[in-house]
């Protein structure tokens, strides 16, 4: 199991601690590192979900800062919820609602992704953004999701992906192996941080391996949506 510290603490633990300790350069970092091309991406999510009807009770998983929760509340829903392990990230992010005037719609939960206290079929719309490789039991987690999701709803996870090209691999493992940690650590004094992001890339489960999980749990009609050359992948599902 990859885990940022490799301490005698559970993942989960550690990647608390670890999100906790970049939260104040998270931000920042993100623009640098993925040169906006994030923001794209969130904005992808956004315009799946438009075409998928209604969405009034959206869950966002691993909601860090907010991004995606703010994105999604364009969507004009009544309820957008966003859960995090990390209090840090989420005072960053209750920050950013209050001043777009959005805290009437998005409200923020410190919490477990692989044990919610929601109810069963609670949600119409759940969305995961770089989070689903954090989680320390991938298959409990992703159970989790399924059981707080109304039948029929919408399941849209946004992961960071190994391209296939050859040329695109190797430029994407200069970056992701050798600078992005050097940037990172320059930053937010976290070496060990910006190190596990691209092992926790490099670890995850291939598109096919994935995709056959979602469909163990029971999810249904599921798409893949390729970003950037492969950098990063959208899967698009629904519960049976």
């Amino acid at each position: 199991m990859i885990k940022p510290y490799n301490t005698s603490s559970t993942k989960k633990e550690e990647i608390g601690e670890m999100f906790d300790k970049i939260a104040p350069k998270y931000d920042f970092l993100n623009k640098i590192l993925s040169m906006n091309i994030d923001r794209i991406w969130r904005k992808k999510v956004r315009r799946l979900l438009s075409k998928k009807g209604h969405h009034n009770n959206i869950l966002d998983i691993a909601t860090g800062t907010g991004d995606l929760a703010i994105e999604l509340s364009k969507l004009s829903s009544k309820r957008i919820v966003g859960l995090d392990l990390s209090a840090n990230m989420l005072e960053i992010a209750k920050q950013k609602v209050l001043k777009l005037n959005l805290d009437s719609r998005i409200i923020f939960t410190q919490g477990d992704a692989e044990n919610m206290r929601f109810a069963d079929s609670e949600f119409d719309t759940i969305t995961v953004a770089f989070g689903v490789r954090n989680f320390e039991n991938i298959y409990k987690g992703l159970s989790e999701i399924y059981r707080v999701l109304m039948p029929t709803g919408n399941l849209v996870i946004l992961e960071l992906t190994q391209p296939k090209n050859l040329l695109v691999y190797k430029l994407y493992c200069l970056y992701f192996q050798r600078i992005l940690p050097r940037i990172g650590k320059f930053y937010s004094k976290d070496y060990a941080a910006y190190k596990y992001l691209p092992a926790s890339v490099k670890n995850f489960s291939t598109k096919i391996d994935f995709v056959e999980t979602l469909k163990k749990i029971g999810f249904t009609k599921i798409s893949c949506y390729n970003l950037s050359m492969g950098i990063a992948t959208i899967y698009f599902c629904e519960k049976f």
